[in-house]
């Protein structure tokens, strides 16, 4: 029963020794209590309990009940560190015990080697108890058997193995009510995916099995170490720190097992270490190796060294002493069959070439790279990294190249299983060295051109293929409505009181983790790596007239690669840190600016934009020419105001994440008919005052019951536009019949898989259908009517508060009536606005993540069917706002680009300092 309902079997035992048992009763309640208290309390109780039952049985004169107690007790001796004790105990029990009780006592024998990482041992005992109780008809310790050799297989790098034996166990499992059992199942069959390279699948699997712990009460260590392994290979390290960490104060607190704290640290420094936080793997690694060794757990031990040694090499650069340490390591996974072996021969490799040990190098390199071609992905991609390397020492820019590029294939294949947006942008990162070694290579062999189609290679790939569209989850439906009324409630409470609401916003928090978990399962659709980099189809898309700017990144100085008139062009320019700090200080500029009264600040942010220009564009800022241009920055560099340029400040100026981005968004074509759709939010300063004046602009004279006030002044910070009761429906802009078919069938139904996403018709739906200019203000500024309009909707203006989350990007927001908009309502529609202006703050903000990725409203968009944004990458004064909207609107009705409309915009307004920085902070993205 402990396995099964473990709070009750607990009570059970209680009950029995408080009824004076016989000492054979006894034993076996002290047993239940001890195992209670091993597994999900305090270890040094579980010991007392267990000795106390070993007792009993030999009072009992009982062999088999004596030999079973010890098994159980030597299992508690191994997590509590005393290993040497612990398999006494078992050499004890297997001499007690006979028949079907040796079986058992052999497979928990097995389990503590697998503990120590010896698995070799682990499966032969496995494999003399299975046939016993097997035909001793003993279901669940059968089950249990099957469940431990799979876990070693894994352990191996034995897939195939593994998942028969887990497919044999869920079998005898359903015929059981071992719900404890049935959930270590499903985590085991979580590992197993894992393995297999199916992120996805192993996050849902543990989440499930996460769930079905949480009814039974029970604590889950092992389970929180496995989904730190795979959010890892994930690219969520530093989330896998923090649950890491999190889960050892929580065993430190119980008094818990020693093996599984030393598990804990040990993933917790190497979580730490692909965090970028060498320092505290440093630490958490050290005590792991110490607890490790004191356990005898070599195999376990040999891994953490493998994690101190990386991080030594990342703190304190390389030695030949680390060369040795990491070769050794090397060496003894390889004995043990480990998959983590090559990591430790290309580390060693790495470390010798920089020390310049070219024989050495080449050596540890050579063992590395044999894993190139069978495996997991990442390990796949250790192969090819070391064979890179190997490249590059042998003076071969071909051969670098090639791995290059066979290796960034197989993480373009295994990023197209991810179909969250956040995985595949993070799951980047581990082709970063790569990427960068290709850069440095075609920089000395193959010229600009060359150049270029590496920096494409790994600049904003995520956009690169379609997303993944949400599942029809009620379940992730309801959350997300959930969230939005308690986001909704919390700002109230902040806006009335002026403090927080504590409860709503832990409420708050775990409908995001909940919302955010469900969507980091789905698995990726799209086929292939999507659309391939063609340098040639960009230059003739360009023409002879516009010039795009991409700025590459190579040891830390940018390189400016100019393309246009049929030819590509690179500059060297500044540092990229320098250009960050000059970045920051314009921000800070800008945010001064927003207010009136800091005039005397425009000539120093004007001087600032001047150096920026010198550190990313250098001598390229002579060679523009006269006509439009597109900026292609880093991920770093995103939230630089490119207008403050003095090259760029008159230009038809567009911001692309990447060259191919660029090229798609150029040939996206806009939807049938030209309805727009006007979104006034609540809480605006300005009141979203241009709303009411384009909504007359764009559909002729309002009633009075919709009145609203004109743009106030620049120094106004409290607009009061009115809200009306309905939305305004008009003819579509430009008229046509078109318009009725636009997101719609020729029927007007809904498309085929609106309701799949939560977007079917509602009220007032069908207005909009007919196209036209549709006004959502007031209470119809709801976040499920809004997404209705907007899906296929030729031009969108959403006036409303924006909030950048740099802690879950995918939660940053717009705010509607009833709560936020988030990225993640987006990605439900089947086809974004073709072009968006969002007129109000932190509306162009990303996070860098990955290689070269970011996350936020614009780079969500963009895939989704939107071509062109204009977005404010800085805070603005919202009335200053309103007339560069009005402005950009005018340009846009008279048939021009967004960027041209926002070059002109730009030139309308006043020449004061307020109105001059709203200009700035604006940037048209795309091309439409």
């Amino acid at each position: 029963m402990v396995f099964a309902a473990p709070g009750e079997a607990l009570t059970r035992a209680e009950e029995v020794l408080g009824a004076d048992p016989s000492p054979l009763h006894a034993s076996v309640a002290h047993q239940v209590i001890g195992i209670w208290q091993r597994d999900f309390g305090d270890t040094r109780q579980a010991l007392a309990h267990l000795r106390r039952a070993r007792d009993l049985a030999a009072r009992a004169g009982s062999a088999e009940r004596e030999a079973d107690v010890l098994a159980t007790l030597g299992v508690a001796l191994v997590h509590a560190g005393r290993t040497r004790e612990g398999l006494a105990a078992f050499e004890r029990g297997v001499a007690r015990g006979s028949g079907h009780t040796r079986a058992r006592v052999l497979f928990r024998r097995a389990y503590v080697w697998w503990v120590l990482g010896r698995h070799g041992e682990a499966l032969e005992d496995v494999r003399r108890a299975i046939p016993v109780l097997r035909q001793a008809d003993d279901v669940i310790w059968t089950a249990r058997a099957l469940t431990l050799r799979a876990t070693v297989h894994l352990a191996q790098g034995s897939v195939e193995r593994a998942e028969a034996d887990f497919t044999a166990a869920e079998a005898l499992w359903d015929t059981t009510g071992q719900e404890h059992d049935k959930a270590d199942a499903v985590e085991s069959r979580g590992l197993a995916a894992f393995r297999a390279g199916d992120v996805p699948a192993a996050l849902r699997l543990l989440d499930e099995a996460e769930e079905r712990y949480a009814k039974l009460g029970t604590p889950t260590f092992m389970l929180t170490i496995r989904r730190c392994e795979v959010l890892m290979a994930a690219g969520l390290a530093t989330e896998a720190l923090a649950e890491a960490d999190a889960a050892l104060a929580t065993l430190d607190g119980i008094g818990g097992q020693s093996t599984r704290r030393a598990e804990l640290l040990l993933v917790a420094a190497r979580a730490a270490r692909l965090a970028g936080e060498p320092q505290t793997s440093l630490a958490r690694a050290a005590v792991a190796v110490r607890l490790f060794a004191g356990q005898r757990r070599t195999w376990y031990e040999t891994h953490a060294r493998l994690v101190l040694i990386e991080a030594r090499a990342a703190t304190g650069g390389g030695s030949g002493r680390l060369v040795a340490d990491a070769a050794a390591v090397a060496e003894r996974l390889a004995v043990f069959g480990a998959p983590a072996a090559p990591e430790a021969s290309l580390l060693a490799g790495r470390i010798a070439l920089g020390l310049g040990w070219t024989a050495d190098a080449e050596r540890h390199l050579a063992v590395a790279a044999r894993s190139r071609h069978s495996g997991p992905p990442l390990a796949r991609m250790t192969g090819w990294a070391a064979q890179a390397l190997r490249a590059r020492a042998a003076g071969s820019a071909r051969g670098v190249l090639e791995a290059c590029r066979r290796g960034l294939d197989v993480l373009d294949d295994h990023r197209m299983t991810l179909g969250a947006s956040e995985l595949r942008a993070r799951a980047t990162a581990q082709g970063a060295e790569l990427a960068a070694l290709a850069q440095r290579a075609s920089l000395v062999s193959g010229g600009p051109r060359r150049l270029l189609d590496w920096s494409e290679r790994w600049r904003a790939t995520v956009l690169s293929a379609p997303p993944t569209r949400p599942p029809a989850d009620p379940v992730l439906l309801t959350a997300m409505t959930a969230f939005r009324e308690l986001a909704s409630r919390a700002e109230e409470a902040r806006t009335d009181g002026g403090r927080p609401a504590p409860a709503l916003e832990r409420e708050q928090r775990r409908l995001e983790r909940e919302i955010r978990s469900r969507t980091l399962h789905m698995r990726g659709e799209a086929p292939g790596g999507g659309d391939r980099f063609d340098v040639g189809r960009l230059l003739r898309r360009l023409g002879d007239d516009v010039r795009l700017v991409e700025l590459a990144v190579l040891d830390g100085r940018v390189h400016a690669l100019l393309c246009g008139q049929g030819r590509v062009r690179r500059f060297e320019a500044g540092l990229l840190a320098e250009a960050e700090v000059e970045a920051e200080h314009v921000q800070a500029g800008l945010r001064r600016l927003a207010h009136p009264g800091a005039e005397a600040r425009l000539p120093l942010v004007e001087a600032a934009g001047a150096r920026l220009q010198h550190l990313l564009l250098g001598p390229a800022a002579a060679h523009l020419g006269p006509g439009p241009v597109v900026v292609v920055p880093p991920g770093r560099l995103h939230r630089v105001p490119w207008a403050l340029l003095p090259a760029l400040r008159e230009r038809v100026l567009s911001v692309s994440p990447s060259a191919s981005s660029w090229l798609r968004a150029r040939d996206t074509a806009p939807p049938p008919g030209g309805r727009l759709v006007l979104v006034r939010g609540p809480g605006l300063a300005s009141g979203g005052a241009e709303v009411p004046e384009l909504a007359d602009r764009y559909a002729g004279p309002r009633t009075a019951a919709g009145d609203g006030p004109g743009p106030p002044s620049p120094g106004d910070a409290t607009g009061t536009g009115g809200p009306s009761a309905a939305p305004r429906v008009s003819p579509p802009v430009g008229g046509g019949a078109e318009s009725a078919r636009r997101g719609r069938d020729g029927t007007g139904r809904a498309r085929p898989g609106a309701e799949r996403h939560g977007l079917a018709d509602g009220p007032g739906a069908g207005a909009a259908a007919r196209g036209g200019t549709v006004v959502l203000e007031g209470d119809e500024a709801r976040v499920p009517r809004v997404l209705r309009e907007l899906d296929g909707a030729a031009l969108a203006h959403i006036a409303a508060h924006g909030t950048f989350r740099a802690d879950s990007p995918l939660f940053s927001s717009l705010r509607m009536a009833d709560g936020p908009l988030i990225v993640h309502d987006f990605e439900r529609l089947d086809r974004s606005p073709y072009r968006i202006i969002l007129p109000c703050c932190d509306t162009a903000r990303f996070a860098s993540v990955g290689a070269d990725e970011l996350l936020g409203l614009v780079t969500a968009l963009l895939p989704l069917g939107t071509a062109g944004v204009v977005a404010c990458t800085a805070p603005v004064n919202d009335a200053a706002a309103v007339p560069l909207m009005l402005a950009l609107h005018k340009g846009v009705e008279a048939g021009l680009s967004l960027a041209e409309a926002l070059r002109d915009a730009r030139t309308s307004l006043p020449g004061d300092a307020v109105h001059q920085a709203t200009g700035w902070a604006f940037s048209a993205f795309g091309a439409a």
